[in-house]
This record gives structure tokens, C-alpha cells and sequence, in this order.
């Protein structure tokens, strides 16, 4: 039985059997809670006399009707496939099925609002969850056209790829205890496009209606969201990104934005950042912002807006024919919406927050042992599932990059242009893509390929530098590193930067550069024969400009100089390289821990790029509760807490900074007086100047003093009440899971990992309580659940959805416990040896979950060594 899965052998076998024409696809949302009537009508020519199948996921399949002929579901209608016998030339199957309503983000989501009872639904359905709504051939090179119609609620608005119209219909629904007409939307056909972008969005959602210039005139542009932020929706923003974007696409891709209109959704529940449906884009309604939020939120959300819109040409309008192409849409999209941001909008510094945020991302996924080429082997549906990662994204937009940087920018569109020409409304793959980029640039790119497409790993920089006795550089090189596991010298173009203190105009110490090279480095060492005889400068930067992607280290000089004086670069972009240095050399144990953490806190009271502060938070409370010797990390959390209070206090009233520095204090608040302090802010006997104690922040501060054993289940309902809204309860999940009983994590742990069928929390709650059972100070309380743990790994990964399975599976693995429970790695080295039967997806995730470990292990005896 193939369960839900699907393998590239079985979808190339059904490719040369089948090519699709069109669906139409008939959906009743009024006919009950859990299930809705899916009729699907696939018109698609075949080999005559050929059998195939087509995918379903249903409850029930009521007939099934092929050419004219009845099929019986009973016998035709096995696991997630129908079964399609003596196929004609042309066919018309015909099946009616009742489809369930999902809650984990997957299929067709259904959304019940706590506020006042009301029914939102949205469909995702990249991977494979097409399936979960309609018959259809479930693979991205069977790309066609999609008519559907739907009877909902008339008092909703039902959104789809075309424009509709809409009628009444006949009968009442009842919602909410109230009876509602029912209407009838009718949508124009699709061009051909794959199945996994096709879209149903349905319920009261609040509209604000927009509208963008394109190149062949004005289109209709709506932004929605649920009526319970209609106050928060922002969307003369979301729309002046979207236009910048429209304009932007237009001028370097010069083909026409490829729909009819632009609807972008803010949806509840939803498990990614967004996703490209054509024409009808959804997004994760957190990028409505109710709270004050950090800016780097609000930039991440320009990103991920421009993402999307990228991807209607990359994605939608040319597909990938399989999803071992799944970068052509990924990294395309990266890279197209981090340069439209830098060069069409006002995050002129994205590319700042790309090498912070994206490429340590990527860094950090390049180095686990389940790393790929960017161009990655995808055997089955189970394959590419994980396969969305920082390889897929962050890499291969760094390498798009590098291939810019290479071939020229006007070579590069020129042609991409002459690709969308070739491919449009079909599908392509990588070779059809290097043609185009060969024949703008007259550049042979297969040598290129192969080292950076299709092979994995990552290189370290590491510059080697000899001064003679007058203190001029004597010799310079740069050496290339190479993992054993992969060892591929790639070829870089990269800057050096050199450095020295200076003072400016007011006296204070800057760091500013004194010279520059760009070079070509390849192999294991190249020499740099334009910075001998130069005086030493106080720093040298190996990929200044970052346009190399490589992890990058600095010189006994450089290290020191940048602890003390990190914060002195006037420029942003080579602040940001140092810092993601220093943190690769303390993820590699070059650098022990707490010295990062000074490092940190020395500097990041002056740092104005709100993105870089963010992740330097976070890299600091990795750290701290990973990667410091276990004896000193408690004393050293202290510390840091402490002097992120003083910075909190001491920085701007209102600023970005201010409300970064306390809610990282509030994570990392352990001692009876940074408790104390999280309490008079909840209780209003403390206050800070320009930082509202708003909903968001207070569930924070409420979370921390849960982690620190001062509020149970008492406190959180209260608050609960204060904020009875689907936020609400999202926050008050994690505040639950990260009470300081062992009542409370198995009480967690049971919800999460062992309740009953039907029970299930849905994919949000689920999310939001696996995170706050990882919150913890005393790491002894997640100690008995190691063994239940591995215990459960095969039911959970065969018994839930993916995307439930791995949050699951990646957010409970104990890596919290490295250094803490001896036997941790023999654990998972036994489960791996005794279940070589399992899937390698789910292996996978288990030895990124032991890598963490061993990572962790490597950088605790670093840090021991360290006197500070």
C-alpha cells in the first residue's frame, strides 16, 4: 500500500500516460462541521488502453464515473488512489466524494474563531494536499486549467485563483447559532497552472479593497484578514510592498504579471510564513500585528510579501517538472525579494538582514549530516517534505547571488527574461535555466553547476597573515577548509577589507576601512599579493561585501579587535559579517561561548539594524543554554539577564531596542530579583517609558515567570480572560506547557504526544505548547521524557500529518538535556540501529535532533576551558 505517499518513479510512469486539460470543481461548504461535498470533473487525454490512477484523500468517495462508465468506489478507491482502468485517448472522470475539514494547516483548514463563533477556511496544499479537496493528479508537471465553484454562507467572502461572480442559492446553513443564506460563487477558469497553487479561501473575512498597477493596466488587489484584526490590518503598507513589487517584476522579468488579480489573505492557524496560491496568496496572520512588534517583523514581512509575488512568475507561471527543482522556485524567490527590498523599498539595508537572518540559517543547515546539494535528490512526496530548509532557500539565493555577481545583473535578466519567454504556463528544469544564463552571459556555467547546485557542504575562509618586523603585512593568503564529508573547493569572488580605529570628529573610536581588494579565492590556499606591504590593520574581513557564501573566521588580531570595538563600524553590512563570524567560530568551538556572550552584550546597545539585534538574541540564548559549560550556565544566564535589563533601561523610550532587550530579559530571567521585576511589570508597579504593556508582552512576561516557577494555571486563565481571542489561546498554551511542575510538562506531554483519536490539538496549539515545553530553568524536569521520546518517534510519524509529525519530532528532541544526561547520544545511536526499516525522512530528523547534541557537547568542553 503506498499510504499517502508518491514516488518520482510512479509520477514520471503516470506523466507519460497522462496529459491534463482541465478541472471543474464543484465544493458545498454548507454541508457539515467536519466534511464538505467535492465534485470533481478531469478532463485529460491518455495512451488509449493505458491504466493510471488519481489521487484522493477522503472520508467517503460516493461514485465514480469514467467516460460514461459507474466505477465502484469500493473497489477502485484503495488508501489515497483511485485506480483508473482502460483509459480512451480522451477521458472525462467524474468523482464525488465527501472531503474532511482539517485543523492542521494542511488540506482544507477550518477555523472556528473564539470570539464569536464564526467559520474561516483556507486551503494549503503544497506538498500534496491538493488531494485532501478534489480528485487530481497529484505532481507539478500536470500542470492545468481550474474552474471552480463553491456554495458557502452568502455573508462570506469566497476567494479563488480568478475573479467569481456570485448568486443566491438555495437553503440555510446555521452558524454560530444563527441561520444563514447560502450563495453560489462561480469562477473563471485558470490559465494552466500546477494544482498545489490552486486556492480556496472562504468565510466573513474582513476586506479592504486595493488595487495595483501592472504593465497591462489596473488590477484588483484585496487584502483580508479575520474581522477580529480588522483594527490592526495595516494594508496601505501591504499594498505600497506589493506595488513596489508589481513594478519592480515587471521592469527586470519584462513579462506581465501572469493573473488576473493580486488577493493576499491573513489567515489563522496557518503552519508557514505564506504561500504563493496564483492570484490568491495567503499569509500567517501573525504579519497582522496587533502588539507592538520589532521592526525586524515588519521588514520580514516586506520580505515575505515580495517572496510571494516573485513566485507568480517563479513557480506558478514556469513550474518545476519535479520537486528536486523545488530551489527554482525557493532560492529564486529569496533572492528576487531580498533585491527588490534593497533596491525598491525602504529596507535599502536587506541585504544586512539576509546575512544575519537567512544565511546563518543556511550555515547552520549546511552543517548537519543530513545536508544536500541545492539541487536535491527527491525520491518520494516523504523526501521533499523536509526538504524546505535552509539549503532550499537561504543557500541557493546566496549562490543566485554569487551567479549574479559572476555572470553580470543585465546578463542574469536577460536571461531569466528569455526563460520566461521559452517556459511560461509550462515546466522546466535546471538545464533549460543555464541555457538561458550561458547564452545572456557567454559564460560556461556547467563547471559552475556542479560545484555549487550539486554538491553540499559549506567552506570556511580562513586568512593566514605574516608581518615582518616593521609591522607590514609580509604575506597574505586565504585558506579553503573543506568538510571531510564534503570535500568540494568552490570557487568565490570575495572582498577583503581591511580596518583600523580611528576617531572621528567627536572623538570617539570608529572602525573604518583603510584599504580593499576583490579577488578571485579557489582551491585550499590562494595568495593576496595586493595587501602585502601594507602596515597590519586592527582587522581584516575576509568576504567584505558578503557577497561569497562561506563561513568566514578572523585572525587572533581581528577577534580581538572586534570584541572591543564591534560596535565602532560606522557601516552596517561589515558589523554584521563580523558578528556572524564570531558566531560560526562559536558553533564550531573556535570561540568558547561566554566569550561570544560578551561579545554581545558589549555591542548590541548601538546596533541600529533591527534584524541583526533579533538574531544576535537569539544566538546569545542559544548559547547560554546550550553551548555553555553546564557548571558555569547558570551563573552565566544570570549575568546576561541582568545586563540585558540595564540595557533595557538605559535604551530610548519606545525604541526597537528597548522592547528587544526586555523581552529577551524576560527569557532569560532566573534569580528571585529578575523575577520579581518580571512581576511589578505585570502588576504595573514598574513601568518603562514608551513600552506598553500590551497583550503580546504581557503573555511574555507571564511565560517567563512560568518557566520561573512564580505562576500556574491560575494566573494564565486570568489573563486568558483578559485576551479571550485566538491569540489568546495560543500564548496561554505555551504559558501552560512552560509551568515549572512535573504535573504540568507530563500533563503537556500527554496532550501533545499521547491523546486520543479525535483529540488531537489542532496545528497552532499544538505549536504554540511544544515550544513552551522546551521553556524551562531546570532542565531536570524534561528528564523522564528522554526515553518516551524515542519511544513514540514511529507511532507519531506514522499516525499524524507531516507537518504535525515533524514539529513534534524537531521541537521535543531533548537537546535542551546535552551535557545533562550522560547517555543522551546512545540513545539515539540505539533507536537509529533498530529501526533502519524507517523512513529516511523520519531517520533524518532524528540525526539533526543527535547533531544538535553533539554540537552542544563540542561547545560546553570549549567553554569549559574558558577563564573569561
Amino acid at each position: 500500500m503506498p499510504g499517502t505517499n508518491l514516488t518520482r518513479a510512479e509520477a514520471e510512469a503516470r506523466a507519460a500516460v497522462v496529459t491534463t486539460d482541465g478541472y471543474d470543481i464543484e465544493l458545498d461548504l454548507t454541508t457539515s462541521e467536519t466534511t464538505f461535498r467535492s465534485t470533481s470533473t478531469v478532463r485529460f487525454s491518455a495512451t488509449p488502453g493505458e491504466s493510471t490512477f488519481i489521487d484522493l484523500i477522503a472520508p467517503s468517495v460516493l461514485s465514480i464515473t469514467l467516460n460514461g462508465q459507474p466505477l465502484d468506489p469500493a473497489a477502485h478507491f484503495v488508501d489515497s488512489r483511485i485506480s483508473l482502468p482502460g483509459l480512451a485517448a480522451q477521458n472525462e472522470l467524474t468523482v464525488v466524494a465527501d472531503c474532511a475539514y482539517m485543523n492542521t494547516g494542511e488540506g482544507l483548514h477550518r477555523f472556528v474563531d473564539p470570539e464569536d463563533g464564526e467559520v474561516y477556511l483556507y486551503s494549503q496544499f503544497e506538498v500534496a494536499d491538493t488531494r485532501r479537496v478534489f480528485a487530481v493528479f497529484e505532481q507539478p508537471d500536470l500542470k492545468a486549467s481550474f474552474t471552480f465553484t463553491v456554495t458557502a454562507p452568502a455573508h462570506w467572502h469566497v476567494l479563488s485563483n480568478s475573479p467569481s461572480t456570485k448568486e443566491a442559492a438555495d437553503g440555510t446553513i446555521e452558524i454560530a447559532g444563527t441561520s444563514r443564506d447560502v450563495a453560489r460563487w462561480s469562477f473563471s477558469p485558470t490559465t494552466r497552472i500546477p494544482c498545489y497553487v490552486t486556492a480556496i479561501v472562504a468565510g466573513p473575512y474582513h476586506e479592504v479593497q486595493g488595487s495595483v498597477e501592472s504593465r497591462k493596466g489596473t488590477l484588483s488587489a484585496n487584502v483580508y484578514c479575520r474581522k477580529a484584526l480588522a483594527e490592526f490590518l495595516d494594508a496601505d503598507v501591504i499594498l505600497d510592498d506589493t506595488q513596489k513589487g508589481f513594478s519592480f517584476y515587471e521592469e527586470k522579468f519584462q513579462m506581465d504579471y501572469p493573473f488576473e488579480k493580486y488577493d493576499q489573505i491573513f489567515v489563522p492557524e496557518f503552519n508557514a510564513g505564506a504561500m504563493e496560491n496564483a492570484g490568491c496568496v495567503t499569509f500567517l496572520e501573525d504579519y497582522v500585528f496587533r502588539s507592538k512588534t520589532a521592526q525586524a517583523r515588519v521588514e520580514r514581512r516586506t520580505i515575505t510579501v515580495l517572496h510571494e509575488l516573485a513566485h507568480m512568475w517563479f513557480g506558478d507561471l514556469v513550474t518545476m517538472r519535479w520537486w528536486n527543482d523545488l530551489w527554482l522556485n525557493e532560492s529564486f524567490a529569496e533572492f528576487m525579494s531580498t533585491l527588490c527590498a534593497a533596491e525598491a523599498t525602504r529596507y535599502s539595508d536587506a541585504w544586512v538582514t539576509f546575512n544575519s537572518l537567512e544565511k546563518s540559517w543556511a550555515y547552520r543547515q549546511d552543517q548537519l549530516p543530513s545536508t544536500h546539494p541545492i539541487m536535491a535528490e527527491i525520491r518520494d512526496l516523504e523526501d521533499v517534505e523536509v526538504n524546505f530548509d535552509g539549503i532550499t532557500y537561504a543557500k541557493g539565493a546566496s549562490v543566485l547571488r554569487q551567479l549574479v555577481a559572476y555572470v553580470g545583473q543585465d546578463e542574469f535578466f536577460a536571461g531569466v527574461q528569455e526563460y520566461f519567454r521559452k517556459h511560461h504556463h509550462s515546466n522546466a528544469v535546471l538545464t533549460d535555466l543555464l541555457v538561458e544564463l550561458e547564452a545572456a552571459s557567454g559564460r560556461d556555467l556547467s563547471a559552475w553547476s556542479d560545484v555549487w547546485l550539486q554538491k553540499a557542504g559549506v567552506t570556511t575562509l580562513r586568512p593566514v597573515i605574516e608581518e615582518d618586523s616593521n609591522g607590514e603585512i609580509a604575506a597574505f593568503s586565504v585558506l579553503q577548509e573543506v568538510p571531510a564529508e564534503w570535500p568540494t573547493q568552490r570557487p568565490h569572488r570575495v572582498g577583503i577589507g581591511a580596518y583600523d580605529v580611528v576617531s572621528d570628529d567627536a572623538g570617539e573610536a570608529t572602525l573604518k576601512r583603510t584599504a580593499y581588494v576583490e579577488v578571485d579565492v579557489d582551491g585550499p590556499r590562494t595568495e593576496i599579493p595586493a595587501l602585502v606591504g601594507i602596515r597590519r590593520p586592527a582587522l581584516i574581513l575576509v568576504n567584505d561585501g558578503d557577497l561569497a557564501y562561506a563561513k568566514v573566521r578572523l585572525d587572533d588580531v581581528s577577534l580581538a579587535t572586534a570584541v572591543k570595538h564591534v560596535g565602532a563600524f560606522t557601516d552596517a553590512m561589515p558589523r554584521s559579517m563580523v558578528l556572524s563570524a564570531a558566531w560560526d567560530m562559536t558553533r564550531d568551538g573556535e570561540m568558547p561561548a561566554r566569550r561570544f556572550a560578551d561579545l554581545v552584550l558589549g555591542c548590541i546597545a548601538t546596533e541600529d539594524q533591527s534584524t541583526v539585534v533579533l538574531t544576535l538574541l537569539r544566538q546569545l540564548d542559544t548559547a547560554l543554554s546550550l553551548y555553555v559549560a553546564p557548571s558555569a550556565s547558570e551563573e552565566a544566564t544570570r549575568s546576561a539577564a541582568a545586563t540585558l535589563w540595564s540595557l533595557a533601561l538605559g535604551a530610548e523610550a519606545g525604541s526597537d531596542n528597548q522592547l528587544q532587550f526586555v523581552r529577551a530579559f524576560a527569557s532569560l530571567a532566573t534569580d528571585d530579583v529578575q523575577l520579581d521585576t518580571l512581576q511589578a511589570l505585570i502588576d504595573g508597579k514598574a513601568t518603562l517609558e514608551g513600552l506598553p504593556l500590551d497583550a503580546d508582552l504581557t503573555w511574555d512576561l507571564l511565560t517567563a515567570l512560568a518557566a520561573g516557577g512564580r505562576v500556574g494555571e491560575l494566573a494564565i486563565e486570568l489573563q486568558l480572560s483578559n485576551d479571550a481571542t485566538a491569540s489568546g489561546q495560543r500564548r496561554a498554551a505555551t504559558a501552560r506547557a512552560a509551568v515549572a511542575t512535573p504535573e504540568a510538562k507530563q500533563a503537556t506531554w500527554d496532550a501533545l504526544v499521547n491523546a486520543a483519536e479525535g483529540e488531537d490539538m489542532p496545528n497552532a496549539l499544538q505549536f504554540a505548547a511544544t515550544a513552551g515545553f522546551s521553556t524551562v530553568h531546570d532542565t531536570t524536569l524534561l528528564e523522564p521524557f528522554v526515553d518516551q521520546y524515542f519511544a513514540m518517534l514511529r507511532r507519531i510519524y506514522s499516525d499524524k500529518t507531516n507537518e504535525m509529525a515533524t514539529n513534534l519530532i524537531e521541537g521535543l528532541y531533548p537537546v535542551e538535556l546535552a551535557g545533562r544526561v550522560p547517555d543522551l547520544q546512545d540513545k539515539a545511536f540505539a533507536w537509529i540501529e533498530a529501526n533502519a526499516d524507517a523512513h529516511d525522512a523520519l531517520k533524518r530528523l532524528v540525526r539533526e535532533g543527535s547533531d544538535g547534541v553533539r554540537r552542544a557537547l563540542v561547545n560546553q568542553a570549549a567553554d569549559a576551558a574558558y577563564e573569561g
